[in-house]
């Protein structure tokens, strides 16, 4: 298991919100897409984002790097 500096999960902390603030955007954006293939695009695009999210911090409860 490794351990992670302060920095280095602040780092990680920057990157979920990232992820975060990217996939609600698209979401946003596809709200306001009357193009529905673009739609579909967007909200495919913003769920890899929050797949992403829940990935990383599924790993992190897991092995109680971040609490």
């Amino acid at each position: 298991m490794t351990n992670f500096t302060t920095k280095e999960l602040a780092f990680i902390e920057d990157e979920i919100r990232a992820e975060t603030i990217t996939a609600k955007t698209m979401n946003w954006c596809a709200s306001q897409c009357e193009d529905q293939e673009l739609r579909g695009k967007l909200e495919e695009m913003a769920e890899k984002h929050q797949l992403k999210i829940a990935a990383l911090s599924q790993y992190f409860n897991r092995n109680n790097h971040i609490q």
